[in-house]
């Protein structure tokens, strides 16, 4: 893998993209056809894309017109703010999806990825977790535990997040974002977070 294919696939995975593009293939998987409407699928991805990309985005952005915060967030202590801003932001999305109440996966991910970021933010403090092995470990235990709460079995989409999960996590020790134990903790992180949430409630 080069420099370059590792910055775009770093890019393509970010944890403020990776939500909406999990739960768009889990919504195209099949699971739920006979359970939702073509337009209550469109209302769970808009709010997923508002509330875990689009409001983030704009945060960050917003942020960065202050000199003194670095956009790229190469100190731990430049995590903190966004990390905090995005807690709210999926709270929000919580209650939004709250609407959906014979659903529980869409409204438990999100206040399960609430837990997770505050995790996220008080490791950050200290120590330089993988944010991006998180959210990959997140969206890829929502898919395990669907698959087992609900007895069905998405072969395809488990692969693909398993090498998402591959691609993320090479991709960032080829840039030196992080090393291995900090990919390991962040992808373990984000699957124990979201797994027993899922699963059990």
């Amino acid at each position: 893998m080069t420099q370059k294919t590792a910055k775009i696939l770093s890019f393509l995975f970010h944890p403020i993209l990776l939500p909406a593009l999990g739960f768009f293939l889990l919504l195209n998987t099949g699971l739920y056809d006979f359970l939702l409407s073509v337009q209550a699928k469109r209302y769970i991805l808009l709010v997923i894309f508002f509330t875990t990309a689009t409001l983030p985005m704009l945060s960050i952005a917003m942020m960065a017109l202050n000199p003194k915060f670095d956009f790229l967030m190469k100190e731990n202590r430049d995590r903190i703010l966004p990390l905090l801003l995005t807690s709210v932001f999926y709270y929000i999305g919580f209650i939004l999806l709250g609407r959906i109440h014979f659903l529980p996966v869409f409204k438990l991910f999100m206040i399960a990825s609430v837990l997770l970021i505050v995790a996220l933010l008080l490791i950050s403090v200290k120590w330089n977790i993988s944010i991006h092995m998180a959210a990959a470990g997140a969206v890829t235990a929502t898919f395990f535990a669907v698959s087992f709460r609900g007895g069905v079995n998405p072969v395809g989409a488990l692969v693909v997040m398993v090498l998402v999960s591959g691609l993320t996590g090479t991709a960032r020790v080829l840039l030196e974002k992080n090393n291995l134990q900090q990919l390991t903790a962040g992808y373990l992180l984000g699957f124990i977070t979201l797994y027993p949430v899922i699963y059990f409630f």
